[in-house]
């Protein structure tokens, strides 16, 4: 076995998307071999409507496959197809774009007004990227979790792990997704498929990813005392850290504990032609599809 260096961490950065959602992205619309078969990762999390709540108006897909996660509020969808639905705290939705496809996503408040949630974007190989497009919506109830003897808690929403099988499959990428809770204190050793990039996604507490060379953090400008200081800040709250090849990766929960989101995926290795929500191979594919959303062709009736 051998330990998957980090090769970076960074924080994500603040975004305006949608019709004016105010979210923080990972990555996406940078170079797409970086974390390949992933493409672009964002975390909508806000604590007053106004920040979310006008949503994401009809726009169109192609090409990918879009992978939402919700753990507070809910999100509302639609689709050009007359697919409608919602999800809840802990739901999952996978949906395959495929040929094309126009949806719309409308987040809404808990009780208290927040709302929480991730989206990932996986590429489709070009065999697939004219496929029929395909939803799976996946209940909290049937992701399984399991809860090693040190408290280490696994959601296992793809992929298999500790011997459970996440609900979503047929994925092009063969994914594996998880979402790890980790006590304060805790060391814990994850395997991750020598062939499959990787990364991972703080999003609460804090954690030291173990690698060969003591984990460095990320260099931070801070206010103390009234004076700015550039501090090393350990892997916390919306961060993104991103492995080297291996076979596992060590992970030392911080004083409040850890929960993050690690995502392994079998690299694509095709070029990319990137416009916004649609994914192609060449120009040439990526020019067809412009007109076909200008002449009313993108939208194909199911067979």
């Amino acid at each position: 076995m051998s330990l998957r260096p980090t090769l970076e961490t960074r924080r994500a950065q603040p975004t305006l998307e949608g019709a004016g959602v105010k979210l923080h992205r990972a990555f996406g619309f940078q170079d797409p071999s970086e974390l390949d078969p992933f493409l672009l990762f964002d975390d909508f999390r806000n604590e007053r409507p106004e920040d979310f709540e006008k949503g994401f108006p009809w726009h169109p897909h192609r090409g990918i496959e879009t992978i939402t996660y919700v753990l507070s509020g809910t999100v509302d969808h639609a689709d050009s197809l007359g697919n409608t639905g919602s999800l809840g705290a802990g739901d999952v939705q996978w949906m395959t774009a495929g040929r094309g496809i126009l949806h719309q996503e409308m987040p809404h408040g808990n009780q208290r007004g927040q709302m929480h949630g991730f989206q990932l974007w996986g590429n489709l190989p070009s065999a697939q990227k004219m496929t029929a497009p395909r939803y799976q919506d996946v209940t909290a109830a049937d992701i399984p979790e399991v809860t090693d003897d040190d408290g280490t808690t696994v959601r296992v929403i793809t992929g298999e792990f500790w011997g459970k099988k996440g609900p979503v499959d047929g994925i092009a990428a063969d994914p594996q997704y998880l979402d790890v809770t980790m006590p304060a204190g805790v060391k814990k050793t994850f395997h991750i498929d020598t062939y499959r990039r990787a990364f991972a996604y703080v999003f609460d507490g804090s954690a030291a990813f173990v690698d060969a060379s003591a984990p460095s953090g990320v260099l931070l400008e801070k206010e103390i005392a009234g004076q700015e200081v550039n501090i090393r800040d350990l892997s916390g709250d919306r961060t993104l850290v991103r492995f080297g090849s291996g076979d596992e990766i060590t992970v030392q929960a911080g004083e409040q504990g850890v929960r993050f989101l690690l995502i392994s995926g079998a690299p694509i290795n095709e070029p990319v032609a990137w416009h916004g929500p649609i994914v192609m191979n060449t120009q040439a594919e990526l020019q067809q599809a412009m007109r076909d959303l200008r002449n009313g062709t993108f939208i194909q009736p199911a067979h």
